[in-house]
C-alpha cells in the first residue's frame, strides 16, 4: 500500500474503518450519486434550453399565437384606476360620506378618510364609447383601440411586493420576470439584438429582479437600456458611443473575439457546461452582433419631423416618455419579442392627487397616444400587443385630504391591439371601485391570459430547477378568453 504525509513528512496513521462505518459512508455514497444524476438531468434541461450558439433563437409557440410581439408601458407608483379608465357614479353621489364596509389590509396604518370623487371628468372615446378621464385625452383618442380590464388583483400592498408580484408571478422568492418567460418560450426574432429589452427601468422596489431570468439561462434576461435616474440625452449617446469599437475593423474585432471564445470553450469542456460561462459566451457574441444594428435602433434622428412631434419629442414634458415609446416602436418594428418602458415612480399620490396625476398624464399622454396611432398606421397592431398597467390602483377614500392609498384589491389595466377586443370593458369593480367584482383577473390569470395571447400554454411554459418544474404562474392562473378578439 502507498504511504501517506502529513505537511510535516510523518506517516500517517492507518485509519480501521467498523463495518457499520462502512455501510454509512456507502449509503451516503449512493445519495451522492443520486444528486449527480439530478443535477446531470437539471444541466441537460439547462443545455437544451439555452441551445448553444442558438439560444434565444425563435421557438415554435404551443398553439396559434393572436400576438407575436409586447409592448409593457409601465406606470411605476400605482395611478388611480377610478381616476383614469374605471368611472363611479356612486363616488360622485356619496362624496364625503364615510366608508360604508370595513377597510381591507392597507399601507396605511391611519384611519380612512371619507369617499372621495374623482375630480375628473370622463368622456365617451371613439366609436365605441369607451369612457376615459380627462386625464388621457390623447388615449380616449384610440379608444376604440383598448381592451380596459378593470378586474386586476394581486396581494402586495406595498410597491416592493407588488412590482414583484407583477413582474414575477410572486414576491416571496426570486422567480424569472415575465419578459424572460416569454423569450424563453418564443425565443427572438432577431439575432442582432436582445429579445427582451427594458428602457429605463426603475433600480427600487425590486430594482433588477423584475427584469432578471433568475434560475433561467442568463440569455433570457432583460436588457436594461439605462435606468429611471438617467437622462435620456446621455441614455442615446451611450449605444453609439461604448458599442462600436472605432478603433478596430469589424474583421479584426471577430478575429479576437474567436480567440476568446475558443479559450471560453475550451473551459466549457473542462467545466462541463458552466451556465455562468455560457451566459458570459452568449452576452460577447451578441454584444458584437448589436455594434451595428443597435446604432441604428437607437439613431432617431432618421424619424421624420413629423413623427417626433407626434410623439412629443420637441416638448420638455413629453420628450422623456416620448423617446422611450418611438424607440419601443423601432425595437417592435426590428422584431423584438418584449419591450418595457416605465414612466418612473411618480404615481404614488398619497397626497396633492389633483396635481400630481395631472403633471403625470401629461408627461405620458401624448406619447402613449401616438406609439398607439404609429403602430396602428404601420399595421404593427395586427401582431404587437400594448400593455398599460401599474402595480396596483388607489383607494376610493381619500388619504389626508386629498390623495388616495394602495389598493391592489380592484384595480384597472389595459391592452390593445394583436388578439384582443377593442373598445371594450372587461370585468368590473364594486360600485366603489374598491374589489373586483365580475371576472376578476388576478396576476396570475393576467399572466396566462398574456402567454396565451403571444400562443403559449401556460402550464406547459416550465422550467426544471432544484428538483421541481416552475412556471411563472405557479400552480395557479386561468387564461381569460372573454378579451379574445
Amino acid at each position: 500500500m502507498s504511504t501517506f504525509y502529513d505537511r510535516f513528512g510523518a506517516a500517517a496513521p492507518r485509519r480501521l474503518t467498523s463495518r457499520r462505518a462502512m455501510l454509512r459512508e456507502a449509503a451516503n455514497g449512493f445519495g451522492f450519486l443520486g444528486l449527480g444524476a439530478l443535477l446531470a438531468d437539471e444541466r441537460a434541461r439547462a443545455a437544451e434550453a439555452r441551445g448553444g450558439k442558438n439560444a434565444p433563437a425563435a421557438k415554435t409557440p404551443h398553439f396559434a399565437p393572436r400576438a407575436r410581439k409586447v409592448i409593457l408601458l409601465f406606470m411605476h407608483g400605482g395611478p388611480s384606476s377610478i381616476d383614469t379608465f374605471d368611472p363611479k357614479p356612486y363616488l360622485d353621489q356619496n362624496d364625503g360620506k364615510p366608508l360604508p364596509i370595513k377597510r381591507p389590509l392597507s399601507f396605511s396604518q391611519k384611519e380612512p378618510g371619507p369617499l372621495m370623487k374623482s375630480p375628473w371628468e370622463f368622456r365617451p372615446g371613439g366609436a365605441s364609447g369607451l369612457p376615459v378621464s380627462d386625464l388621457f385625452p390623447h388615449v380616449r383618442e384610440s379608444a376604440d383601440e383598448l381592451c380596459v380590464i378593470r378586474s386586476m388583483v394581486g396581494e402586495g400592498v406595498d410597491h416592493g411586493a407588488a412590482l414583484l408580484q407583477s413582474f414575477t408571478g410572486t414576491f416571496t422568492f426570486t422567480r424569472p420576470s415575465l419578459g424572460a418567460w416569454t423569450l424563453y418560450g418564443l425565443g427572438s426574432e432577431n439575432r442582432d439584438l436582445p429579445g427582451y429589452i427594458t428602457i429605463k427601468p426603475a433600480l427600487s422596489h425590486g430594482g433588477a429582479k423584475n427584469w432578471s431570468s433568475a434560475f433561467l439561462p442568463g440569455s433570457y434576461q432583460g436588457c436594461a437600456i439605462g435606468h429611471a435616474g438617467m437622462q435620456v440625452k446621455d441614455i442615446r449617446a451611450q449605444p453609439i458611443e461604448y458599442l462600436v469599437n472605432r478603433r478596430l475593423t469589424r474583421e479584426q474585432q471577430r478575429y479576437e473575439l474567436d480567440m476568446l471564445q475558443a479559450v471560453n470553450r475550451r473551459n466549457q469542456e473542462l467545466w462541463k457546461r458552466d451556465d455562468e460561462l455560457e451566459t458570459r459566451i452568449q452576452s460577447f457574441e451578441m454584444a458584437f452582433r448589436m455594434q451595428a444594428e443597435a446604432a441604428r435602433v437607437f439613431d432617431v434622428s432618421n424619424e421624420s419631423a413629423a413623427v417626433k412631434k407626434l410623439y412629443g419629442l420637441d416638448n420638455p414634458t413629453t420628450a422623456d416618455f416620448g423617446w422611450q415609446c418611438l424607440l419601443a416602436r423601432r425595437l417592435a418594428e426590428r422584431d423584438v419579442r418584449f419591450v418595457q418602458c416605465t414612466h418612473s415612480y411618480k404615481w404614488d399620490q398619497h397626497a396633492d392627487l389633483v396635481r400630481k396625476h395631472t403633471a403625470n398624464a401629461a408627461e405620458v399622454d401624448q406619447p402613449i397616444g401616438a406609439l398607439l396611432k404609429d403602430l396602428k398606421s404601420r399595421g404593427m397592431l395586427e401582431d404587437t400587443l400594448v400593455v398599460w398597467m401599474g402595480e396596483f390602483g388607489r383607494t376610493p377614500v381619500s388619504q389626508g385630504g386629498n390623495g388616495r392609498d394602495h389598493n391592489p384589491y380592484g384595480y384597472s389595466i389595459w391592452m390593445a391591439g394583436a388578439g384582443v377586443k377593442g373598445g371594450f370593458a372587461y370585468g368590473s369593480t364594486d360600485e366603489m371601485g374598491y374589489h373586483a367584482a365580475e371576472n376578476r383577473m388576478h396576476v396570475h390569470d393576467f399572466h396566462a391570459t398574456l402567454l396565451a395571447l403571444l400562443g403559449i400554454d401556460h402550464e406547459k411554459l416550465t422550467y426544471r430547477y432544484s428538483g421541481r418544474d416552475f412556471r411563472l404562474t405557479d400552480v395557479a392562473g386561468n387564461v381569460h378568453r372573454g378579451i379574445f378578439s
